[in-house]
């Protein structure tokens, strides 16, 4: 294929999984074969958005060297067992997409298909046994996976997915039949061991909650904001109707820009005073009123990474706090205690904080949380099932924050 005509279906094919939901940000990777030598493939840490032709790398299948300076992705050598192990294959998406993933963290086969699925995709899909990003190991998973089954789609163990075909048009087809068999395949998992028909994902994660302990005793509501630090104020912004309210960090001084009767900001102007003085990187907290975070927010559990991003944006663990309404100005710095350095606590009943630098890292730690969730209610109903150890998340969180968010292209 001529080497351009491959770079901007490259890009289209980011932008398009980006508008799918099977990637977002700056995850996953997408190559296209250029012959049976080489292909082009995305670059590292630069946002869909943003990709020109001339930040398509060049990548030669052999020993993965690569031309410009422009470095490529570091999934490039999964793609380079790919072409070279499927001569019929010419184009690769690894996606993060959520289903696919929560699969990965459960670590069984898909070894049933619908027939529509057997028929774009192959006679099930493997799960490739687990190495850090961008490692031998995940690598070696990943050849020893594509030796097992001839299937356009493997799923990678706590991490996401590569789909495969002929052209961009069959790449797309198969991950979209993926994430539709993976979702399919978690729900028949759920039916055989409860009885309870799943009509949406959010039931697994209720019965979870309902069966985990601590939801029988509830939480009080309060109105909740999300916020950015300005030098010594946080500027907090209702949820619930755009009120905005300016706290002094120092002074704990109050003004509010427009006022509604009866309303009580009190207990999340503490909060977010409590978490701002305590985290002096934390410049943007975003309080997630996610369907499925509040729902597992109801079992007051500890909540562990079961797939790379949630390790890499939150830590090695997301807590649960019960944030006490009547003792405002304790219980907030408990919150803020919980969160520790992580990128995210979890409020009993009401959600979660997700904190980063700015919005858009904040909103990603908020889409990594609920997909971390959807995974852990998958593993629910398997067994053997473990999370990622603790010595690698910490080292993915390490990484992430030291090199990966300080270098990312917006």
């Amino acid at each position: 294929m001529d080497i351009n005509t491959a770079k901007q279906l490259v890009i289209d094919a980011g932008l398009n999984l980006v508008k799918c939901g099977l990637i977002a940000r700056t995850w996953g990777n997408v190559s296209c074969r250029i012959d049976e030598n080489s292909f082009v493939i995305t670059p590292s840490g630069i946002a869909y958005e943003n990709l020109t032709p001339e930040k398509i790398v060049l990548v030669n299948i052999a020993d993965c060297s690569y031309t410009g300076d422009v470095k490529p992705s570091s999934e490039k050598k999964v793609h380079a067992s790919v072409y070279a192990m499927r001569p019929d294959a010419n184009f690769v998406i690894h996606t993060h997409q959520t289903y696919a993933s929560a699969v990965g963290a459960v670590g069984c086969d898909i070894n049933y298909l619908t027939d529509e699925g057997a028929e774009i995709i192959g006679p099930g899909v493997t799960v490739a046994a687990y190495g850090l990003p961008g490692t031998k190991k995940l690598n070696k998973g990943v050849r020893d996976a594509l030796g097992r089954c001839p299937s356009k789609a493997i799923i990678m163990s706590h991490h996401g997915a590569l789909c495969f075909g002929e052209d961009y048009d069959e790449a797309f087809r198969v991950a979209a039949q993926l994430e539709f068999e993976s979702e399919n395949f978690i729900k028949r998992r759920f039916v055989t061991l409860t009885g309870a028909i799943a009509d949406q994902f959010n039931d697994l994660i209720e019965y979870f909650a309902m069966h985990a302990g601590g939801a029988e005793k509830t939480s009080p509501a309060f109105e909740h904001f999300d916020s950015t630090r300005e030098g010594t104020t946080a500027v907090l912004v209702s949820k619930e109707d755009g009120r905005v309210i300016r706290v002094n960090l120092k002074s704990r001084e109050v003004r509010t820009e427009t006022t509604r009767a009866g309303a009580d900001y009190t207990f999340s102007v503490d909060l977010h005073k409590a978490v701002y003085n305590r985290r002096k990187d934390v410049q943007c907290i975003l309080h997630s009123e996610d369907e499925d975070i509040v729902t597992m927010s109801k079992a007051k559990k500890l909540i562990k990474p079961y797939l790379d991003d949630f390790a890499q944006l939150v830590g090695i663990s997301m807590r649960t706090v019960d944030f006490n309404t009547g003792n405002v100005v304790v219980s907030a710095k408990q919150v803020a205690a919980a969160l520790g350095k992580r990128g995210a606590v979890m409020l009993k009943d009401n959600g979660a904080l997700c904190v980063a630098a700015d919005l858009y890292d904040a909103e990603a730690v908020e889409m990594v949380v609920k997909k971390n969730i959807k995974a852990v209610a998958a593993t629910k109903s398997f067994t053997h099932t473990k999370p990622i150890n603790v010595f690698e998340s910490a080292l993915m969180h390490t990484v992430y924050k030291l090199k990966y968010s300080k270098n990312r292209d917006k």
